[in-house]
């Protein structure tokens, strides 16, 4: 089995070898990243909804730049949310502030009954940017 090329953010890894998860792959030029949520540095919930969308945000924004990448790189995204008819609009609120103008990555969004007690979840795949020699 090849090795696996593992990108951590400053500050979380704990927290992923604690959960048996990476945060992120690299892999062919893409950047595989698990799915985010606004948690604090001790993994719980942020309680406030709008707060824990940018908190997830950050923690992606976190991973990304761990590799070498931004918003700008991702292509892909999938977005889970508990409830959505009911939160979707205060959820998509806050997105612009991170994924600025048009032409947006593609998007998946998926509805479900239960996020180990959070609202908002976000799994992104990532062009990792090439370097100049």
């Amino acid at each position: 089995m090849t090795q696996r090329d593992v990108v951590f953010p400053p500050g979380r890894q704990a927290l992923y070898e604690r959960n048996r998860y990476s945060p992120a792959i690299r892999s062919n030029g893409f950047l595989f990243v698990s799915g985010q949520v606004g948690s604090t540095v001790d993994g719980s919930p942020e309680a406030d909804l709008e707060a824990q969308v940018r908190l997830a945000f950050n923690n992606l924004k976190a991973i990304l730049a761990a590799a070498d990448c931004s918003f700008d790189d991702v292509v892909d995204v999938t977005v889970f949310m508990v409830d959505p008819e009911s939160i979707f609009e205060r959820v998509w609120s806050v997105v612009p502030e991170f994924w600025g103008s048009a032409p947006h990555p593609t998007l998946t969004a998926v509805g479900v009954t239960w996020l180990y007690g959070f609202q908002f979840e976000i799994k992104v795949i990532a062009k990792v940017p090439e370097t100049t020699p």
